[in-house]
């Protein structure tokens, strides 16, 4: 008699565990992935670590600013008077705002005029000298009728950069 296929007690062959087991390598997308993964954060890191050597010296974003102050001073003035008083009060305020860390560049006149602290860090006939090109500017930017040769005012400008940027900060 044959024995039933049901028996408990029959032995029987092992199954194979290898086709139950996942694949243990990655897809080639997957590498792909990661490769550009770490690319990244490599270039990354390179990134902050040139933008943080950068910002933490003074002295080179100091040379920076004044080396961009004086491209925009050796432009030839277009336009009027109006215009170019404007382009040197903004030139000269960047300059102020970037050496000094000073608000300068986001205030009114009025309000960097009035600011004891504005700059501070300056000589008072410095001081003085620059308060007053800011209210000349002021009065060339914001005069119904404002008149004079630009080519002057520009060279003006550079010669008070000049001297803002020969004083080393305190």
């Amino acid at each position: 008699m044959a024995e039933p296929a049901d028996d408990p007690m029959a032995l029987r062959d092992l199954v194979p565990a290898e086709p139950l087991l996942p694949d243990p390598g990655l897809p080639p997308w997957a590498w792909v992935a990661i490769s550009l993964a770490i690319f990244s954060l490599i270039a990354l890191a390179v990134f902050l670590r040139r933008s943080k050597t950068v910002a933490a010296d003074p002295r080179l974003a100091r040379e920076e600013a004044y080396l961009r102050a004086q491209q925009e001073l050796e432009a030839a003035p277009a336009g009027g008077m109006q215009e170019a008083a404007t382009r040197v009060s903004v030139t000269l305020r960047r300059y102020l705002a970037a050496v000094s860390g000073d608000p300068a560049l986001f205030e009114t006149h009025e309000e960097f005029i009035s600011r004891h602290a504005a700059l501070a860090s300056y000589p008072e006939d410095l001081r003085q000298v620059t308060a007053e090109g800011f209210s000349h500017l002021a009065r060339l930017k914001y005069g119904r009728e404002a008149s004079g040769d630009p080519v002057a005012l520009f060279n003006a400008a550079r010669q008070l950069l000049d001297r803002l940027h020969k004083h080393q900060p305190a």
